[in-house]
């Protein structure tokens, strides 16, 4: 039975030389963090010498790797209120290496045909190792995210940065014909982010705003509703009550003008 060599960036001898440190095979966390290292700071090198076949098994494990690593940090600033999603940034942890590697097999699928357009003659395999490792810059995404639309602009730069890199290194295209198209993809990507993000970011404060009214009005109903010995009035608490169905149509219909003042004409 075959095994699949795992290949370590550290050296610049090809996959088929004889190499103590890619005869091992199996998970190895050294390696992964040795790949992601050269990814971040030399991915010319590390394109250039990346394996073009191997099948799927490592590069998805790495892609793996660097979804738990990133929405671990996502999970932990979280925790300390830097993201806004609360304690729900936890969940991060688990929904981000999933999410990833189908991510990961659609964007490359996107990608292989992009580079058969351009003339690549290589598979599919190919375009997903090249997308696979540029998974590599998503932890350090996750710390500048703590910054609003700062974690966007960084991704889609840099991810714009790897491709034409993978381009003109794996797949032999021009690097200013590469620039163009991958060029004119990202300031579309980028355009598409940060107007995603305005979007979430601006639901995420009304509901916010809402959970607070509702609070402040839950608050008001029970003193409201209390008599002069701490006890429950059921007079007090129906016109608390009353008084406070009021106070929610009047805040449905607000937010429902608002809404129509803020659509365009």
């Amino acid at each position: 039975m075959h095994e699949e060599n795992q290949w370590t960036p550290a050296s610049d001898e090809s996959p088929g030389e004889s190499n103590p440190k890619n005869s091992s095979s199996g998970f190895d966390l050294g390696t992964v963090i040795a790949q992601a290292k050269q990814v971040i700071t030399d991915p010319g090198t590390f394109y250039r010498n990346m394996p073009k076949s191997g099948g799927f098994g490592e590069p998805l494990i790495f892609v793996i790797v660097m979804g738990v690593l990133a929405g671990a940090i996502y999970g932990v600033l979280s925790i300390f209120g830097l993201t806004g999603a609360g304690a729900a940034g936890l969940g991060a942890i688990i929904v981000a290496p999933i999410a990833l590697s189908i991510g990961s097999f659609i964007s490359s699928a996107i990608m292989f045909v992009i580079w058969k357009l351009m003339g690549s003659p290589h598979d599919y395999q190919t375009a997903y190792r090249c997308m696979a490792y540029a998974t590599a810059i998503l932890p350090v995404v996750a710390i500048v995210s703590i910054i609003p639309y700062l974690g966007t602009v960084v991704r889609t730069a840099w991810g714009v940065w790897l491709v034409i890199t993978a381009s003109t290194e794996v797949h032999g295209r021009n690097k200013q014909t590469a620039a163009l198209v991958f060029g004119i993809l990202g300031v579309i990507g980028l355009l598409t982010g940060l107007s995603g993000e305005y979007a979430q970011r601006e639901l995420q404060e009304k509901m916010e705003r809402h959970a607070e009214q509702m609070e402040e009005r839950f608050q008001s109903l029970e003193k409201m509703g209390l008599g002069e010995d701490g006890e429950i009035d059921p007079e007090k608490m129906g016109r608390a009550l009353g008084e406070f169905m009021q106070g929610m149509q009047q805040a449905g219909k607000s937010e429902q003008q608002d809404s129509q003042g803020a659509e365009p004409e």
